[in-house]
């Protein structure tokens, strides 16, 4: 921890998610606010036109952010996310802590931004998460575990060193999971898969009613994808001293240059 604590890279990496993390909820929650077509928590009148509208703006709106500052922190920008890598040994517990932090207050900032911007849109609730009607929360429970573990098994599959067979953009993927997960999502339970990026919302609108779900859910989901990558579909080889190791002091080529090196290790880029 202490190591981490005195390096400039890593509270740049901190201050890279909170920003992007900012990015993505105005750009991402700003669409599902849009005038034309407007929605409120997770009910329509426009259901199908919106659903592929907001689910772009999700899956996009990540691939982008994924792709500018992934170099800098990985952009997690989403507890989950940061949870699996955990997990898997591949961050800290510090940072791990340090990154959820920052990508709650980044939300939070970007909902209360939107707050202002769309105080004129009449029943705004900023794009809370509620369940639908006829979903009760077991269901709704196991819609968010389901839609995060696939997104989570991209991300660890995506930027598993190991491999040598990645192609294409590893942003643009993971983007694409974001969306599929929201395509899945929405009609249930308006899409959480991201505990931070609920958290504003109902921080921001005071409604926390079904709120544990949408963190329960994406960490059940989360922690299952990375126990099922590592232990079952592509297991590690690192003894338990090695994974501990990391989970104090964090992953050793990550900080064996002096801060300005942007050939450290990044989660969001497939080596």
């Amino acid at each position: 921890m202490a190591s981490e604590f005195k390096k400039k890279i890593f509270w740049r990496a901190v201050v890279a998610e909170f920003l992007a993390m900012s990015l993505f909820i105005f750009i991402s929650i700003g669409s599902a606010l849009g005038f034309s077509f407007p929605i409120v928590g997770n009910k329509t009148s426009t259901r199908s036109q919106d659903n592929v509208k907001v689910s772009l703006a999700f899956g996009l709106s990540i691939a982008t952010m994924a792709q500018s500052v992934g170099h800098i922190s990985g952009a997690h920008l989403n507890p989950a996310v940061t949870l699996g890598l955990l997990l898997s040994c591949q961050i800290s517990i510090f940072k791990a802590l340090m990154y959820i932090i920052a990508q709650c207050l980044g939300a939070v900032v970007a909902t209360a931004i939107l707050s202002g911007v769309t105080s004129s849109h009449p029943h705004n609730l900023l794009g809370l998460n509620t369940l639908s009607d006829g979903i009760n929360a077991g269901q709704g429970l196991g819609i968010e575990i389901i839609a995060t573990l696939q997104l989570v098994l991209c991300v660890l599959a995506t930027t598993d060193r190991r491999r040598n067979d990645v192609s294409g953009s590893a942003p643009l993927a993971i983007g694409l999971s974001v969306a599929l997960g929201h395509l899945l999502a929405i009609d249930y339970t308006g899409c959480g898969i991201n505990p931070a990026r609920s958290f504003g919302s109902a921080l921001i609108a005071n409604n926390f009613e079904n709120h544990w779900i949408f963190w329960v859910g994406p960490i059940i989901g989360g922690a299952s994808a990375a126990l099922i990558y590592d232990f079952i579909l592509a297991p590690r080889s690192s003894d338990l001293t090695d994974r501990v190791k990391v989970w104090t002091s964090g992953q050793v080529e990550e900080y064996d240059l002096e801060g300005e090196d942007m050939n450290s290790r990044v989660e969001m880029k497939p080596k």
